[in-house]
């Protein structure tokens, strides 16, 4: 069994997704949630499916001791992100090396970086004059939104578009390409 530990910051929507998908699976679980908040929706998402979450601060990520400790317990394989905002250190990248994967509500190298996340990302988007948009499913590396890029899906944005509405195509494709991205990334890394 691959055991998958999901970082999310958020209300956890995406994480609840990918809990939902893998529950059936033979080869792969969500065996953790980690957060850098303890009133983050995750928590009660990943609670009502039977997934313990744990939050730690910010400075017990940017030591990454304590998570590394938690990761361990709990036999985790591979990190996934999902709308977890802290940078990755250098300690779990070592620890993890080629086994972080994020997605980015955006078609990188565009619109990526510090800050551009969740609506902040889908505005630069509009005010860019972009045609297109879509997500990113990339490893990590020790800069934001820089790692490999593993998949991109795109989806139109239109003249009537605003955040909000462009935020929920962009939502459409992370909840269908996400675990199935991830499950072929896994099934397929040995």
């Amino acid at each position: 069994m691959i055991n998958i530990a999901i970082l999310a910051s958020g209300s956890g929507t995406n994480t609840e997704n990918m809990i939902r998908y893998f529950v059936k699976s033979e080869t792969i679980k969500i065996a953790l949630v980690l957060s850098n908040q303890s009133t983050a929706g995750v928590h009660l998402r990943a609670e009502a499916q039977g997934v313990p979450s744990f939050t730690f601060s910010r400075s017990d990520f940017s030591t990454g001791d304590a998570v590394l400790r938690k990761l361990r317990e709990f036999r985790i394989d591979y990190l996934i992100l999902a709308g977890f905002l802290n940078k990755i250190p250098e300690i779990i990248l070592q620890a993890y090396p080629g086994r972080i994967f994020n997605i980015h509500p955006a078609l990188l190298p565009k619109f990526g970086g510090k800050g551009m996340y969740g609506h902040f990302v889908h505005g630069a988007v509009l005010q860019a004059g972009e045609s297109e948009s879509g997500i990113t499913i990339h490893q990590i590396d020790a800069q934001y939104d820089e790692g490999a890029v593993l998949f991109q899906a795109t989806c139109p944005v239109l003249e009537t578009d605003t955040p909000e509405t462009l935020a929920a195509r962009v939502h459409e494709l992370e909840y269908f390409h996400y675990p199935r991205v991830i499950e072929a990334l896994l099934t397929n890394s040995d």
